[in-house]
């Protein structure tokens, strides 16, 4: 791939993100419109909104993956690296949130991405429980799913303009270690 190609595909990608977080439903004529490049351009990179949405979610995981591993660079414990997470990734809400409703995860790429990201998150879990953070008696796999319900309700949140990406991950995080009661 020459590398104006790739500079043409980022640039796609780029104008995909603000095109959808804005207009879930928007077209790829109006995602051709923001990038500044014609429909057949888009389609001779994306064959189809499918194959383009598939980008955007592969995309969105080395986003969230880089933003995860700089937010825990210098974290002490895996609570603290747990709790360093949601901070960092809240602030993607904007920019993501679309994601949550496509089917791209029928791609085996995609999905060998969110694999590879549970296992993580399930030892890291895991290694907290270690440290006293949650019940041992509580499933991991329980404890995984509520981790990533309360990222995706921290981001309705955020979207919605009820809480800044801070503090919906301070209580996404108040409430998955120690409930909603006071």
């Amino acid at each position: 791939m020459r590398d104006k190609d790739v500079s043409t595909i980022d640039h796609i990608l780029e104008a995909a993100f603000e095109v959808f977080s804005q207009n879930p439903g928007a077209s790829l004529a109006d995602v051709a419109k923001q990038a500044g490049v014609g429909r057949a351009t888009l389609h001779r990179h994306f064959a189809g909104r499918d194959d383009l949405m598939i980008a955007l979610t592969l995309t969105a995981a080395k986003e969230l993956d880089a933003a995860v591993e700089d937010a825990t660079a210098n974290c002490q414990t895996y609570t603290e690296g747990l709790e360093a997470g949601l901070n960092a990734i809240l602030p993607l809400a904007a920019r993501h949130m679309f994601l949550s409703t496509e089917p791209a995860s029928q791609d085996p790429r995609v999905t060998e991405v969110y694999a590879t990201q549970t296992r993580d998150l399930a030892h890291d879990i895991d290694m907290a429980k270690a440290e006293g953070t949650f019940d041992p008696h509580v499933p991991t796999e329980w404890i995984v799913q509520a981790y990533e319900n309360l990222i995706y309700a921290g981001w309705a949140t955020v979207v919605a303009g009820d809480a800044t990406p801070k503090q919906a991950a301070s209580l996404a995080w108040r409430t998955l270690t120690k409930g909603t009661c006071p």
